[in-house]
């Protein structure tokens, strides 16, 4: 069992060592126009934020998570720290800013055990499945942003995946088809775009340490572009089903220039399923 474990810990490792963010050298050389520039040429990312035609500020361009820390202890065996992430920190655990971590209902705690124990082996983003949001704001991987004043569609690198947001005035449904991404309409408040989402489907992650989130929760998302090269996020999860009180966590976007997306499939190096199988205990 043990070396089961550490087979699917090195393939939790290898996926994100050898996931685009380090140093993101591979990518195309594509000069990304418009872009503001200091006396000496260099880019200017504490500059203006761009400007959409209605005057609210533009999201658009290459983005990935803005800190660059070592990964932060999950809870249980999920420990692999000292590995440097090109994601946020709370890829491995959403709730490791939050004192006292995330206020769990009693049986989501016990889940989340049970999925540390098990090394996080029925984990959607190891089986190559979508990632549902927010996990994708966090995760080693490029975004692309493309904003009109009626849409902002995020277009993911990893499995092609994308996400719309609608910002034309519709409600958001009362009931809509649940799915991975949820469904999003969105408002302004001054230069914040407030981001409403339900509709997801049930069980999903939040986070490699195996954090829930059930088809009752809805998300808020503020998301503000303070200069040229941030975007900056605050996340609220409300989750009767799972979480004892509604919580919220921020994270960063640091924009990407002179890229652009490439292929990304995690089905094509997937190598691992036996050995994932293998580590669950037999119950």
């Amino acid at each position: 069992m043990r070396t089961a474990r550490v087979n699917v810990l090195m393939f939790l490792v290898i996926a994100v060592i050898g996931a685009p963010d380090a140093g993101f050298g591979q990518w195309l050389h594509y000069p990304t126009a418009g872009v503001p520039r200091k006396a000496d040429g260099s880019p200017d990312l504490t500059a203006p934020a761009p400007r959409l035609p209605d005057g609210k500020p533009d999201f658009s361009g290459i983005w990935r998570p803005g800190r660059r820390n070592p990964c932060r202890p999950g809870p249980g065996q999920l420990t692999e720290c000292g590995i440097e992430l090109g994601g946020s920190p709370l890829v491995r655990n959403i709730g490791g800013d939050l004192p006292g971590g995330l206020p769990y209902q009693p049986w989501a705690a016990e889940i989340v055990k049970l999925r540390t124990a098990e090394d996080s082996v029925d984990d959607p983003h190891v089986r190559c499945l979508p990632d549902n949001p927010p996990r994708p704001w966090g995760l080693p991987h490029l975004t692309k942003a493309l904003h009109t004043p009626k849409l902002l569609v995020l277009l993911y690198e990893v499995n092609a995946m994308y996400r719309q947001i609608f910002v034309d005035g519709r409600p958001l449904p009362v009931d809509p088809a649940p799915g991975w991404n949820g469904y999003s309409t969105a408002a302004w408040d001054g230069d914040t775009l407030v981001v409403q989402t339900a509709g997801f489907r049930d069980n999903l992650w939040l986070d490699m340490g195996g954090s829930p989130m059930s088809d009752a929760a809805k998300m808020t998302e503020r998301i503000r572009r303070p200069n040229y090269g941030a975007l900056e996020l605050e996340i609220t999860i409300d989750d009767p089903k799972v979480y004892t009180r509604p919580w919220t966590v921020k994270m960063t976007q640091t924009i990407m220039l002179d890229t652009e997306l490439i292929d990304e499939f995690c089905l094509e190096n997937e190598k691992s399923w036996e050995r994932m199988q293998a580590v669950r205990p037999k119950r």
